[in-house]
């Protein structure tokens, strides 16, 4: 299978945003690319401050069965592509909004995920989701998280336990809004970045797909470093800061089953020795 990870900006003009994922899908077609992983916030772009987030100026939002959502469906055709959006719901007659993904055919939706773990102030604009679930594709099962949610380990476990063999993590991470460092490959939240990407794949051994925005919303600027990461923490194929698209060949229930003939860490746990929940 080939995998392939984007890294590229993506705005609050949603037509333009169209065009250009449908130009990456046919890059990505031509390479012959089977799963495509794009950024969060694909349609309408990531807030513009995660401090204050200006409420005037907050990404477009849009239902699942939306005009929007449903030409990238139609765009991928036979094509496994997962992208992020803002998803809205309404919940007992309540407007909510949600930092969502959606992996999809030309056939239609196949899974979603509503980013759970919420930094700074992104919680004054989406509500939270409640769970990681897994899901089946052509391409084998899989589970979504998007950026802060690689953060904490339990949430990619949670998907490998359920089965997932691939994992897409969908981001707008920028860099530090606190201690930025001149070079973006110096920057604190670029080796995090990194970091988390290769611990989950090595952590659950499972494929990594990372995808990020790039460029610049308002205060903050997006890290790139789209990969692919092998069940052993490897790096298969990367960008760096600038938008590209990283493309790796993987026979995945190969490499899986490689990394875990002699230690298997999911049949290794043991949750009786592990604390759970808040600590006192």
């Amino acid at each position: 299978m080939r995998i392939g990870a984007v890294a590229a900006h993506f705005g609050r003009d949603v037509p333009r945003a169209l065009d250009k994922v449908e130009g990456i899908i046919g890059d990505a077609r031509e390479s012959g690319v089977d799963l495509l992983v794009l950024p969060d916030a694909t349609l309408g772009g990531y807030l513009a401050d995660l401090r204050s987030p200006d409420p005037n100026a907050l990404p477009p939002a849009f239902a699942e069965d939306s005009f929007e959502v449903g030409r990238v469906v139609a765009m991928a055709r036979d094509m496994v592509v997962c992208f992020g959006y803002t998803e809205e719901t309404f919940d007992g007659g309540e407007l909510r909004h949600h930092n969502a993904a959606l992996c999809v055919t030309g056939d239609g939706i196949l899974g979603r995920h509503r980013k759970v773990h919420q930094p700074a102030g992104e919680s004054l604009v989406y509500a939270a989701g409640d769970s990681f679930e897994a899901f089946d594709t052509p391409v084998g099962r899989m589970g979504m998280l998007i950026d802060y949610d690689k953060t904490f380990p339990e949430a990619a476990r949670t998907l490998a336990l359920d089965g997932a063999e691939v994992l897409a993590c969908l981001s707008a991470w920028p860099a530090s809004v606190t201690d930025r460092a001149s070079r973006l490959p110096q920057d604190r939240q670029s080796r995090l970045f990194d970091l988390y990407d290769s611990a989950r794949a090595a952590e659950n051994q499972v494929v990594w797909v990372s995808s990020n925005q790039t460029g610049v919303m308002g205060g903050l600027r997006f890290l790139g470093q789209a990969k692919v990461v092998g069940p052993g923490g490897d790096v298969l194929a990367r960008t760096w800061s600038k938008g590209a698209l990283a493309v790796a060949e993987v026979d995945v229930p190969l490499e899986i089953a490689r990394s875990r003939r002699i230690l298997h860490h999911l049949k290794e746990l043991t949750p009786s020795s592990y604390r759970t929940g808040e600590s006192s």
